[in-house]
């Protein structure tokens, strides 16, 4: 297992390895997700992989597809360049989203695995604090450290002052102002590339997280693109997600960029992590189920008049706390209906009786 160290593998993994008995099969992790193939990085190379029948049977009933980041117990084929991946190792982290489209509470795993996210957004006009706010909730329920990285800073006249404001949103989570063009900010962030530990880049198309990808590796392993002159949103670059092992040692993956980031569960506490502030002043208002929208003796409405809250970030305070309560109903309407179809699939089939048998017998 030497060889997997690099790519994260330690002796936490080799203790939930031997939890069972695999003599048969071997460990790997998963380095790209192309949908129905996987390519997965073994002791012996890279190789590709797919689920075995008993695991696509198992999505049936609820269970997750492999993500990038799993660590897999596979079957090597002998004398082929594929394995069959057998089972996935319990995850330690899971950054995951709401699913785009669907009519209920579907997660999309985004990596798994991940140590550290870097939550990128670009110092132009895309910048934008209230969407970071969405992104920490997202970090902090998938239990990684969080670390903000304000791209393109050479496109920015005041990168210290948004940075101060990032700050302000994310008590104790580092920023970190950087831009590939001017070499800023590289060895900040290279520090957090250590051998073994696995980082994340996230945030909205166009934002530079190719860029930053090629920028850490020294090399043009990504693809990147311009942004669009109209709007200074991006096109997207990276098409699907896939681990990278750095010179450094680190481990970083990159993803597509998301042109919405709907929040898909708050396990983690990650709303009141975010919005800390808010939550602290709230509980000196007079009622302890107060709305906070227009209920007398409201201390953060007294905050928001002095100052003291910015009103943007209350009203992003009051959707995001919609937005995951109607997640959790969602969710919930969606346990009731496998639940009835449970119970349908379980209850005897009765035969209509003939309206001559459903008379009485004649003496």
């Amino acid at each position: 297992m030497n060889e997997l160290m690099h790519y994260g593998w330690n002796t936490t993994w080799e203790l939930e390895w031997e939890k069972e008995e695999r003599s048969t099969h071997t460990a790997g992790r998963i380095i790209a997700d192309f949908g129905q193939k996987y390519r997965v990085y073994t002791a012996s190379g890279e190789i590709w992989g797919e689920m075995s029948g008993k695991m696509k049977h198992a999505l049936l009933n609820g269970s997750t597809y492999p993500a990038v980041g799993d660590w897999v117990e596979l079957q090597l084929l002998e004398g082929e360049d594929r394995c069959i991946i057998h089972g996935i190792l319990d995850r330690k982290t899971c950054i995951s989203r709401q699913k785009a489209g669907a009519k209920s509470a579907q997660e999309q795993i985004i990596a798994a695995n991940v140590d550290i996210l870097f939550l990128v957004t670009s110092l132009n006009d895309d910048y934008n604090p209230r969407r970071m706010e969405r992104y920490l909730i997202m970090a902090w329920n998938s239990g990684v450290t969080p670390v903000i990285l304000l791209s393109k800073a050479d496109l920015c006249d005041d990168p210290e002052v948004k940075a101060a404001e990032m700050e302000l949103i994310a008590p104790g989570v580092p920023v970190h102002a950087v831009s590939a063009i001017e070499n800023r900010g590289k060895e900040e962030v290279t520090g957090y590339l250590k051998d073994g530990v696995t980082v994340a880049l996230t945030g909205s198309s166009g934002c530079g997280k190719s860029t930053i990808v090629n920028w850490l590796a020294d090399s043009t392993e990504q693809r990147t693109q311009g942004i669009r002159e109209d709007d200074s949103r991006g096109r997207h670059t990276t098409t699907h997600r896939e681990l990278f092992l750095l010179p450094s040692g680190g481990l970083m993956v990159d993803t597509p960029g998301m042109r919405e980031l709907q929040l898909y569960d708050d396990d983690g506490g990650g709303w009141e992590q975010v919005f800390s502030d808010i939550e602290a002043i709230g509980e000196g208002c007079r009622f302890a189920d107060c709305r906070h929208e227009n209920e007398a003796g409201c201390a953060v409405l007294a905050a928001l008049e002095t100052g003291e809250i910015d009103e943007k970030r209350l009203q992003n305070y009051r959707k995001t706390q919609r937005e995951l309560q109607f997640q959790v109903k969602k969710e919930e309407r969606s346990q009731r209906k496998v639940n009835r179809k449970d119970r349908s699939a379980k209850e005897p089939v009765r035969r209509k009786s003939s309206f001559w048998n459903s008379r009485p017998h004649d003496e």
